[in-house]
């Protein structure tokens, strides 16, 4: 098969992690024989500094003429510590999302025998965890309009937008989703207090009856986020808003034991992205520390979602078990082992690929 993708490292520990994905996918395409192509193009701070885009127009030709996008982190403390700057990195994250019509995050949440230890959670409440989130990417609080400050500065404003249609895309997508896991969907909103989530839980109602198979549940946000502390294998797929779903993948993230063990898949109507969920790390980056693993695992999704290559997905999960029993692991999931440097996991994983 031909494997056309581009590659976008972006910023901080971006380009380290995503070097570690290629070694990865290049391992794979060299055991099953698929023809790669791939070309790399900036993003965010690092598109800023080359051309005052954090989304240069280049940037996205290329996106649209693939397959398929890796995706690194966007970022900069230059930009974060600077709230009057015009021009930040993640105006490019929200760009590649809009013209590229990414409309659903799709976040899976597992945990790993050799990290149950590391996380805040207890053993027991966390074994054999399996859920998947599916957040709304383009539409809430983050795009809509108006939005600023007043004139003298002492007020500012933004607004939440959803419209029906952009409700039901991302509805009907996680009914598919519930439909080939456990068949129980739960809708996150806050129809208690907001419009736009009324609005949610009236489209959800009327699709529902559609799919008599998938057990259907409604939870306000604040009620989903102490579950997914207090039980979280009472969840299998749960679907939200932009701005809910941004807040509760960071927090089940954690549930893993290690912010750089999650992948991400953003599914869209043109090119979908794959990528690591744990952002740009800047303290970490040039060092060879950063995990690579979810950047990895990223690659892992591409092949299933993007490609239709479970084989190939699997082998590449099968090769970062592999490395984590082994230990071959950097400081954060270390655990008082030896830790390993970035570049090494890498070696590891692709070297399992290819034996």
């Amino acid at each position: 098969m031909k494997i056309n993708i581009a590659v976008l490292p972006g910023d901080g520990i971006g380009p380290e992690v995503m070097a570690q994905a290629m070694k990865a996918v290049k391992a794979i395409c060299r055991k099953y024989g698929h023809e790669l192509t791939c070309r790399e193009a900036p993003v965010g701070a690092c598109a800023i500094e080359a051309s005052g885009d954090p989304y240069p127009a280049a940037t996205h030709a290329l996106c649209m003429q693939s397959d398929a996008v890796l995706f690194g982190a966007i970022g900069a403390p230059k930009y974060d510590a600077d709230p009057a700057a015009k021009i930040r990195p993640e105006q490019g994250l929200l760009a590649m999302r809009r013209q590229l019509g990414l409309y659903a995050n799709i976040r899976p949440v597992t945990t790993f025998p050799a990290l149950l230890h590391q996380s805040p959670l207890r053993p027991e409440l966390i074994e054999d965890v399996d859920l998947m989130c599916i957040r709304e990417l383009t539409g809430g609080i983050y795009f809509g309009r108006p939005q600023g400050r007043s004139e003298d500065g002492r007020t500012a404003y933004d607004t939440c937008i959803y419209s029906h249609e952009e409700i039901e895309r991302i509805v009907r997508l996680a009914y598919a989703y519930a439909l080939k896991r456990r068949r129980k969907l739960t809708v996150v909103d806050k129809a208690n207090v907001l419009a736009t989530s009324r609005l949610w839980r009236q489209v959800t109602q009327d699709i529902e009856r559609e799919y008599p198979d998938v057990e259907t549940e409604y939870m306000f946000v604040d009620n989903a986020a102490m579950r997914l502390v207090q039980w979280p294998k009472s969840f299998d797929v749960l679907v939200t808003e932009n701005m809910f779903g941004d807040i509760l993948t960071d927090e089940a993230s954690v549930i893993t034991g290690s912010l750089g063990m999650l992948p991400s898949a953003s599914i869209g109507i043109h090119t979908s992205v794959f990528e690591p969920i744990h952002g740009s790390y800047p303290q970490a980056a040039g060092k060879n520390i950063a995990n690579p693993l979810a950047a990895i695992l990223s690659a892992a999704l591409m092949f299933e979602y993007a490609f239709s290559l479970p084989e190939e997905g699997r082998l590449v999960r099968e090769a970062v078990t592999a490395s984590m029993h082994e230990g071959i692991v950097t400081d954060d999931i270390a655990h008082g082992r030896t830790p390993h440097s970035t570049s090494e996991v890498g070696d590891r994983v692709a070297a399992y690929i290819l034996d």
